[in-house]
């Protein structure tokens, strides 16, 4: 009998990013998989995350009329579909809601982010039973390619103001990443494991984005809500 479950608990939550700031170019969209829900073939869902960048702060961290507050909202419609037992491609569609205040005023925008596709190989997949317990794990490489969607504006990067070149709906480069997915569970607790490197490339304005490496930790515990 099939299971379907929902993630009821994240005990832990952490992020490391090298080379990069997540916000930087349209943000955290473009192929973060993270926990999936339990499917065999195909699935469809909405996820929503925020960020927030201060930069050009005074002496202490104090305020002054340079300061800029940006916020970076990002609802993402995404999905996988599993090709057989071993290969599984995802795709990522972020729409990117966008603040920012400073001295000269407070500014909006908002509009389709830049389009992510990823395909995954399970290198291994186990289950055994530990004791009366199940222990399951699996290992997961990926390759993506991202596109270009989302809107760039060459004019928000200024030399002479030393802008941060962040508040931008796209990077308006196609730029590729590799995916590493690690998942350890023993019975309804479980550990995931994702790492991702980010490899992008100059757009038509010679700008390109610093490369990123990712890795994020999650521990989680899954409850059963109903037979069927």
């Amino acid at each position: 009998m099939t299971r379907k479950i929902v993630v009821l608990l994240l005990l832990l939550i952490s992020s490391i990013s090298s080379f990069a700031c997540d916000i930087c170019g349209s943000g955290v969209g473009g192929g973060y998989m993270g926990l999936l829900p339990g499917f065999h073939k195909r699935f469809i869902s909405l996820r929503y995350s925020q960020n927030g960048l201060v930069s050009h702060l005074g002496p202490g961290g104090s305020s002054t009329y340079l300061t800029s507050r940006e916020t970076f909202r990002v609802a993402e419609l995404w999905g996988a579909v599993n090709i057989g037992t071993r290969f599984r491609i995802a795709g990522f569609v972020p729409v990117n809601f966008m603040d920012r205040e400073n001295g000269t005023g407070h500014y909006r925008q908002s509009g389709i982010g830049d389009i992510s596709l990823v395909g995954y190989y399970q290198l291994f997949s186990n289950q055994h039973t530990a004791g009366a317990r199940l222990l399951a794990q699996s290992l997961w490489i990926g390759a993506g390619i991202k596109a270009p969607a989302g809107k760039y504006n060459p004019e928000e990067k200024s030399i002479s103001e030393s802008t941060q070149n962040t508040f931008q709906l796209g990077t308006g480069s196609v730029d590729f990443s590799a995916h590493l997915m690690y998942d350890l569970r023993l019975q309804d607790a479980g550990l995931n494991i994702n790492g991702s490197w980010k490899l992008n490339t100059r757009n038509k304005f010679d700008y390109r984005y610093g490369n990123k490496i990712t890795v994020n930790a999650l521990a989680y515990y899954k409850l059963k809500l109903s037979d069927k």
